[in-house]
């Protein structure tokens, strides 16, 4: 069985290449993300939110960098910051549960500052 932290170091590496395939691959097909707007139920419902966050840090001059990543058994936290052209994200977090070596819930959020 893949560990938590090989899952999360790969779904961390496909969104550093903007793997939008990839990045989906990592989640069960009835995944749930939490987001400040409310649930996102199963993969074709999450797969909007990664195609506008790649897009986002498409951008020349956007930067991502970890603070903090932390695994326990089938549930791995990160803290993070990031910057594109246009938004700063400040304090970003994420929480997963995996199971089965696909992620099966995640929470999102980060605070986003527009530029300019």
């Amino acid at each position: 069985m893949v560990a938590t932290k090989d899952i999360l170091d790969r779904h961390l590496k496909y969104f550093s290449e903007r793997d939008l395939n990839g990045i989906l691959s990592d989640y069960a097909a009835d995944a749930v993300m939490f987001t400040a707007n409310g649930p996102l139920r199963g993969v074709d419902a999450i797969r909007p939110m990664f195609q506008a966050l790649i897009a986002e840090f498409e951008k020349p001059g956007s930067a991502f960098s970890m603070k903090l990543q932390s695994v326990v058994g089938d549930c791995g936290y990160i803290l993070w910051h990031a910057e594109t052209p246009d938004n700063v994200y400040n304090l970003g977090t994420d929480t997963f549960v995996v199971q089965n070596g696909k992620i099966v819930a995640q929470s999102y959020t980060s605070q986003i500052t527009p530029k300019g």
